[in-house]
């Protein structure tokens, strides 16, 4: 009794400290508790036993962690110890087929079981497959290294914001504190505490888990590509553009906030469906002019990608095309010689004919980036390989024309 209300008497000259306030308030109140629960054993034990102090019989003060141990299993050796089945108890084999058949939501409730069982759940082994199946077509290596400098500002961050608070220094006092009443050491911050004190969720590491999590709450925002961007805006039409994603759970969609160029400001669209978004197939900037490195063997019918922008501030996105036939040629197959020309023609077939969107040349040597500040600039090419490729953009084509 006299070590708590001598812990009372600090802690109410600490109190008057304008930077321990808040950590005091919470202690004091915690401690009146201890107080009066301990006055009241005391009172209740000494009138059981008829005015006989009730030391031997009866603890001083109730023992909150026995409590705690009781109604959480903190590991293993207590979920043995209860006397209880356990899935513990399975053999090692058994109980990683149980946690590679749980889907994520259910194997993430498994990491809360207990100690052992959190550290079983939290393997890269057991998410690389959930990542994969569900976010796999649209995170590219640009995702990954975006994921690593979003841990390192959140590591930096949480760092610069205790020092800036002074949590080295509650947890010095509180530390203290805790060798005179065990109640300090309940107020000592988490590693995964917010601001307010307020869970913030599964502390950020570089576990797959942890990517997994983040990408499903939104809160990390991945590179991507979105077809037909701004909800199919007529000057987008059959064209990907890179952008910025972050997930909504409520919708099973995606945000998507595309950079600013030219005049216009950074555009926000919602509601981004699943079938828009793809991750970028090659590794070149928006910017960037993208190496060609197929222009040697276009024929007339295969399907290509070309970079195009209005003009030089703009970024450059990748537009749908086929290669055509010159205007020498009948197109019969037999006779046809377009790929040795020097000259490709670039037919765009969502344009109705004589539109000046609808044909575009480039060379085939020496190609670069060819254009000017009226009809755009054109950019790279990459030729489509894949039948997957050529049927998502079959899929996306315009029911009207294109003017």
């Amino acid at each position: 009794m006299l070590a708590l209300l001598a812990a009372f008497f600090v802690s109410c000259l600490l109190f008057l400290s304008r930077q321990c306030a808040r950590d005091m308030r919470l202690f004091l109140a915690s401690l009146c508790q201890e107080l009066a629960l301990s006055v009241l054993g005391f009172l209740a034990g000494y009138r059981l036993l008829g005015g006989v102090a009730a030391a031997d019989t009866m603890p001083f003060m109730p023992s909150f962690k026995r409590k705690r141990a009781a109604a959480t299993v903190e590991n293993d050796e207590e979920a043995a110890g209860s006397g209880e089945p356990s899935v513990l108890d399975l053999p090692e084999l058994a109980i990683d087929c149980i946690l590679e058949s749980l889907p994520p939501a259910e194997l993430r409730s498994m990491a809360a079981v207990c100690r052992s069982m959190r550290e079983r759940c939290r393997g890269d082994h057991l998410w690389e497959r959930h990542m994969s199946e569900k976010w796999g077509r649209v995170l590219g290596p640009a995702a990954r290294e975006e994921w690593r400098a979003y841990l390192a500002s959140a590591s930096a961050g949480g760092e610069a914001c205790c020092a800036s608070s002074g949590g080295g220094k509650r947890r010095r006092w509180l530390a203290a504190l805790s060798c005179v009443c065990p109640v300090v050491s309940w107020m000592r911050p988490r590693a995964d505490s917010g601001s307010g004190g307020k869970s913030s969720g599964p502390a950020l590491d570089d576990s797959i888990m942890s990517w997994y999590l983040s990408m499903e709450s939104g809160k990390f925002w991945f590179p991507a590509q979105v077809y037909n961007r701004e909800h199919g805006h007529v000057g987008f039409m059959m064209s990907c553009y890179d952008a910025e994603l972050s997930y909504d759970f409520h919708t099973d969609t995606f945000r998507a906030r595309y950079p600013p160029h030219g005049r216009r400001t950074v555009v926000l669209e919602d509601r981004v469906q699943w079938d828009r978004v793809r991750a970028p197939p090659v590794e070149t900037l928006a910017h960037d002019l993208h190496a060609s490195d197929c222009l040697h063997e276009l024929r007339p019918g295969d399907h290509i990608e070309i970079q195009w922008r209005r003009n030089k501030e703009f970024p450059y996105g990748w537009w749908y095309g086929v290669v055509g036939h010159l205007e020498s040629c009948d197109g019969n197959e037999h006779f046809c010689r377009c790929h040795l020309s020097d000259t490709v023609v670039l037919e765009f077939n969502q344009y109705t004919p004589g539109s000046r969107w609808r044909q575009a040349l480039v060379n085939r040597k020496d190609h670069r980036e060819e254009g000017n500040e009226g009809d755009g600039f054109y950019g790279g090419i990459r030729k489509l390989r894949s039948k997957d490729d050529i049927s998502k953009w079959r899929q996306l084509w315009p029911t009207d024309i294109l003017e």
